[in-house]
């Protein structure tokens, strides 16, 4: 499932949400909290190895995975749905004549294990026929065996339900008192348990949470049968249940409520705000298409990041090794050799991060057992770098891997994800309110909407949850119907100024697609409030007809 999917499935109500089948079998909610064993784990990854290495296999890796979800959806006083799922097995990838093979088993016994390790052995000697070239792993030095964990103060997984239940309820039924007339809920929770182990000398057991609870407030004017929403509220974090409960932290007033965005999550007070936000939505005037400056706030401008950064800096779509999910990419080798493609403007500083705290991407090693790390994108506005895993790396002439390997499944092959791209905050003081007095004609954008981009990730148009005029340096009455039409070049070019580091906030999407068979990740983008001059808005009222 990627996002759009999931976007389709909860504006028709929650009710129509559908589990992909690759998540697992149903469980019950006790089998949540258990763990497989660390040593019996090592023992069947040394089958694997041992087995590789006696076939002729000059590589092995193993991946030995067990990916626990529960979600939990309701709808106004109701509970929707309950599914807690589980997947298990483990997936062998191997080097055999220079050329990739993989096989998987749900069966985890010693026996069953060797014979899909013979598998993959097989299919990469069938495969080297048609290899051009072998394949060229950057190196990785062994780490032994070591352990790392999502630092999380409480497990999702052992929450009791009621509590889960009680709090979407509770939120429905502020929703509802506040204006509301309609509200659906949903909590997501994932626990990948995810034991590596290679032929470089790894021996690697992570265990990795994340957490998100979105919703989607609708407000009806009787009289007309026009409604509005407001959804896009929460952000996906790699963190615990500590997340809902929330602390006194960053939090932004607004004429229709208070938008609060910390390390924790008042889901309570956003779906007041979210109410109130969507009924005054039903008088909002509709925008005046023309150039204005924008202050795209972060829960916006993540995804802005996702599409027109993180996608097109993929290196396998520069490749054009991979074209699923809007195509290729305008960002080719020969603009980066260049060492001068100006990407933005100078205040454009953009960085893949798979270590940050609390992002969905975070963690102690990639899925090819590499040490994950930060590392810039673009700098000062020119592009310099890439986002490259271990066959990948030498292409740019890089030493090492950029540690950005994924599969979403023991069952799945691991292959080059995004990391968590941001855009760094401004080196200079600068604070919202600061910002904004310095607009004469613009709009202040909350949330993200729909939008679309090109096969070369280069023409787009974006939309969003509230959009606020600014005039003359004030913010002003809420706008309706807008969107903005660019391209990457010209957007990012056209950034004046970015909010400083106590502005930063992080964003993201639970369900990013990429691939043929498809998968799906996990990814932050962070950012502060930052300003665009002179960007094209349209009236997507009007261009509908």
């Amino acid at each position: 499932m990627d996002r759009r999917d999931f976007l389709r499935m909860t504006s028709a109500g929650a009710g129509a949400l559908v589990l992909p089948t690759s998540w697992g079998q149903v469980i019950a909610a006790e089998a949540l909290t258990t763990k497989m064993d660390v040593a019996i784990k090592k023992m069947l990854a040394d089958v694997a190895l041992n087995t590789a290495s006696k076939l002729g296999a000059s590589y092995c890796d193993v991946r030995i995975g067990r990916y626990l979800r529960q979600f939990v959806v309701t709808r106004e006083d109701k509970v929707q749905n309950v599914v807690n799922t589980e997947s298990a097995g483990v997936g062998i990838r191997v080097i055999a004549n220079g050329t990739w093979g993989f096989a998987a088993s749900s069966d985890m016994s010693p026996d069953s294990v060797a014979k899909a390790t013979s598998q993959a052995v097989a299919i990469a000697k069938a495969n080297s026929k048609f290899q051009s070239e072998p394949v060229q792993l950057a190196p990785v030095k062994g780490v032994g065996e070591v352990s790392w964990a999502t630092p999380i103060q409480k497990n999702a997984m052992a929450v009791p339900l009621k509590d889960k239940v009680d709090l979407l309820l509770g939120v429905n039924a502020a929703a509802m008192k506040a204006g509301a007339d309609f509200v659906n809920s949903v909590l997501f929770q994932v626990n990948e348990q995810k034991y590596f182990a290679s032929s470089d000398g790894s021996y690697i057991d992570q265990d990795v949470h994340r957490i998100w609870a979105p919703m989607t407030v609708t407000a009806v004017d009787k009289k007309t049968g026009k409604f509005r929403t407001r959804d896009g509220m929460s952000s996906p974090m790699g963190m615990g249940y500590e997340y809902l409960e929330p602390k006194a932290e960053h939090k932004i007033h607004l004429p229709g409520g208070v938008i609060n965005y910390s390390n924790s999550y008042d889901m309570l007070e956003d779906a007041v705000a979210g109410a109130k936000q969507a009924r005054e939505k039903l008088t909002a005037k509709s925008v005046k298409p023309g150039k204005y400056d924008l202050v795209l706030d972060p829960s916006h401008l993540w995804l802005t990041i996702h599409e027109s950064v993180g996608h097109p800096l993929e290196l396998d779509r520069v490749l054009g090794y991979e074209a699923n999910y809007a195509g290729t990419s305008f960002a080719t080798l020969d603009k980066w050799q260049t060492k001068k493609f100006q990407y933005g403007s100078d205040k454009v500083n953009i960085f893949a991060d798979k270590v940050q705290p609390g992002s969905l991407g975070a963690v102690g090693y990639d899925d090819e057992g590499v040490k994950t790390k930060r590392w810039d994108l673009i700098k000062d506005g020119i592009l310099v770098n890439y986002q490259a895993i271990r066959d990948q790396a030498h292409i740019i002439g890089e030493k090492e891997s950029h540690g950005c390997c994924y599969a979403d499944n023991w069952a799945s092959v691991q292959f080059q994800r995004m990391a968590n791209i941001s855009l760094a905050p401004g080196k200079d003081k600068l604070s919202v309110d600061d910002m904004i007095k310095g607009v004469e004609n613009g709009i202040y954008i909350i949330g993200d909407g729909s939008f679309s981009i090109d096969q070369q990730r280069f023409n787009s148009q974006f939309g969003g949850q509230l959009f606020y005029e600014i005039k003359d340096g004030k913010l002003g009455r809420m706008l309706e119907d807008v969107a903005y039409q660019t391209n990457t070049v010209d957007f990012w070019g056209s950034c004046a100024a970015v909010c400083d580091e106590s502005d930063y906030r992080l964003g993201g999407s639970f369900f990013d697609g990429k691939g043929q068979p498809g998968q799906v990740s996990a990814v932050s983008h962070g950012s502060s409030t930052a300003r665009f001059n002179g960007v094209n808005v349209i009236n997507t009222a009007r261009s509908l007809g």
